[in-house]
């Protein structure tokens, strides 16, 4: 069968279907599962329930895998079977809800704030595969943005002020944003901040706005007015209009293209399990442009 799609919103996401992801993708799969994320931006595949091996291969197919925040993290004993799976979960090695104050839990809040996969690193990150295993009873939800309808509805004025703005981004800013400051020094140089042009372009040729929590200040502007217009900027891209929330069913595959969106988690009742696996793939071919 050959990938069929069915838009979600007015402006980005779609729903498809015709494609078994649990099966080697041929090479006009992965084009045409390509093409359709520079039109949409998100994929949603219901009921495509993974093994961790094939969500592996599923995203080994799209280009080399991101390791990101896992190489500021601690180290601890490792619940899934591939360091490069990165488990959004609130359950321990036991399959059972840890305690709401555990370093997991408070680091997956940093989830529920809006961010792009691993824009603190150069190479960024390209797409992310979340494959839903457990849910809550309630909450949980993520939502999406697209950043190339947001830079759409800048003003003329607006874009010519941003076409050469330079922001940097830390890994750590949402973390400390959130009181998660027990960092060594170590951990802290571990992934040292980068610098992106606020406005890039996306292979789909249209241009973005590249911003969310990592961002934490613009060269030239004092910490206060850099991250005003910072917060300016993600209110403006988060407009309810501009969202698509993605309520999750077991079995759920989403691919999003970090390159073109952000997305954040919602809450959710921390004493029932929720268990999410996501793979991520660096944005390194073709690349956007490159790092300050």
């Amino acid at each position: 069968m050959a990938l069929e799609l069915r838009q979600l919103t007015p402006h980005f996401a779609a729903e498809a279907t015709g494609v078994a992801l649990n099966r080697p993708l041929d090479a006009d799969t992965v084009r045409a599962i390509d093409a359709a994320m520079d039109r949409y931006g998100v994929l949603v595949f219901r009921n495509q329930p993974l093994t961790q091996d094939e969500q592996m291969a599923l995203g080994r197919a799209f280009g080399p895998l991101d390791m990101g925040f896992k190489r500021v993290k601690k180290g601890g004993p490792e619940r899934l079977q591939y360091a490069e799976l990165a488990d959004i979960s609130n359950v321990g090695a036991d399959g059972k809800p840890v305690a709401r104050d555990s370093r997991k839990v408070v680091g997956n809040i940093a989830n529920q704030l809006w961010h792009s996969d691993s824009s603190f690193q150069n190479p960024p990150a390209r797409y992310s595969m979340l494959s839903a295993v457990t849910l809550p009873s309630w909450g949980g939800d993520t939502e999406y943005c697209d950043l190339r309808v947001a830079y759409d509805g800048l003003t003329a004025r607006e874009k010519a002020e941003f076409a050469d703005m330079q922001v940097e981004h830390y890994a750590l800013h949402s973390r400390f944003l959130l009181g998660d400051t027990d960092y060594d020094e170590v951990q802290r140089n571990a992934l040292p901040p980068v610098t992106w042009p606020l406005v890039r372009t996306h292979p789909s040729g249209r241009k973005l706005l590249f911003i969310g929590v990592h961002a934490r200040g613009i060269p030239g502007m004092s910490v206060a007015e850099g991250r005003a217009l910072l917060m300016d900027l993600l209110e403006h891209a988060t407009r309810p209009e501009y969202v698509y929330r993605h309520a999750w069913q077991v079995g759920d595959l989403v691919i999003w293209d970090n390159r073109a969106t952000l997305h954040r988690g919602r809450r959710y009742d921390l004493s029932e399990p929720r268990e999410l696996r996501r793979v991520t793939t660096e944005d390194v071919a073709p690349a956007l442009e490159s790092a300050a």
